[in-house]
Parts: structure tokens; C-alpha cells; sequence
């Protein structure tokens, strides 16, 4: 019988299975977009979407994955996971990294948005104290990648649109659920009524 997380993880590779066509059809009628060659099992790496911050899956920061940090220079980690992931998903080297723990659950109805500043935050304390941060949830497909694609969006002034291109050039498996695609659109005149957000100044 497949435990809850070999479940999730069967769920995430579907979704990127479906998420490669669509981005293939669309992206190919860009004359500007250029993807990095990009293989399956890049998918179990992380990727460095910007400069300092890395996406990927829960393997990387695994308990055999320590040399494997350091060496990236990795000094915070975003550990997202739901309640019943804990035993699963959690912190292995903390008296080595700084974390930052999300309870978010992989739902179309999970309120993502309020999670948005605290990654942010923590993120904005990482580099500014010339650190390097990993965000991970299990796949490093949804969770994750839809706070990364937040950070993004205030980063470099994008929309939600433009900044889920961005992280998708970089990592090319990644699909926020259909809720947190909605919530990210919904953050962009969060980030305006902030001022933190004009599209036409992009920093990146």
C-alpha cells in the first residue's frame, strides 16, 4: 500500500507531466524565450532561480545531502510541509542552517498568501547577510515554487505571469496548483497597493 507521501509525489509527477506540454506549446510562440536544456530527473535537483535563492525538493536537503548544501554555499532552508509530513519532511541539520518551517498543505483551498512575507522575510535576512537559501517542499513543484514565484514577483517587479515564466526557465517542472496560481494573481495589487510591484521596472 503507498504511504501519503509516495502519493503526493506520484500526484506532483503527474502534474508535471501535463505542465511540460502546455509550456512547450505556449512558450515555443515566444520569439524571446530561450530553456535551458532541461532532463527528468533534474527534478530531484535544486536549481538557483536567482541569485542566492535555490528551489527544489525535499531530496536535496535529506540527511546524505549535507557535503551537498555546503557546497552550494546554502546557509537558510524553507522547509514547507503539511502537519502529517512532519514526520517526513523536516529539518535534518539544524544546528547547521537556519530554518524557516511553513505549515502549507498542497490544496487548491489552502490560504497561501499570508505565508508570501514570511518567505519573503526570511529570504531578504538570508541574502542580505550574503547567505544562500533553498526553498523545498516534497517535489519542489507547488508549494514551494508558488513562494518562490511570490518572492519573484516582488523581486523583480514581475507579474504573476512573468515571474512563474521566470521560474519555470530554471526549473522546468514546476506547477503551483490551480489555488495558488489564483492566489498569485490575486497578490499582484497586494503588491501594488504595497508599491512593491510596477511591472514596467523590472530589476532582473
Amino acid at each position: 500500500m503507498e504511504t501519503g507521501l509516495q502519493q503526493l509525489q506520484k500526484s506532483s509527477e503527474m502534474r508535471y507531466y501535463c505542465n511540460t506540454s502546455t509550456i512547450n506549446a505556449e512558450e515555443q510562440r515566444d520569439p524571446n524565450f530561450v530553456l535551458q536544456e532541461w532532463e527528468y530527473q533534474m527534478r530531484r535537483e535544486m536549481q538557483e532561480i536567482i541569485p542566492g535563492v535555490f528551489l527544489g525538493p525535499y531530496g536535496v536537503a535529506g540527511k546524505s545531502k549535507r557535503e551537498y548544501l555546503l557546497s552550494h554555499g546554502i546557509t537558510h532552508i524553507v522547509c514547507v510541509r503539511q502537519d502529517i509530513e512532519a514526520n517526513c519532511i523536516k529539518p535534518n541539520f539544524p544546528d547547521l542552517f537556519e530554518y524557516l518551517i511553513l505549515e502549507i498543505a498542497d490544496s487548491p483551498t489552502q490560504n497561501i498568501i499570508p505565508f508570501f512575507d514570511k518567505a519573503r522575510d526570511f529570504i531578504n535576512n538570508c541574502i542580505q547577510n550574503k547567505g544562500k537559501v533553498l526553498v523545498h517542499g516534497n517535489a519542489g513543484i507547488s508549494r514551494s515554487a508558488a513562494l518562490v514565484v511570490a518572492y519573484v514577483m516582488e523581486y523583480c517587479n514581475y507579474s504573476s505571469t512573468e515571474a512563474l515564466k521566470l521560474v519555470q526557465r530554471k526549473r522546468f517542472c514546476i506547477y503551483p496548483n490551480e489555488g495558488f496560481r489564483r492566489q498569485l494573481l490575486e497578490y499582484e495589487p497586494i503588491l501594488r497597493a504595497k508599491g512593491s510591484l510596477a511591472i514596467s521596472e523590472c530589476k532582473c
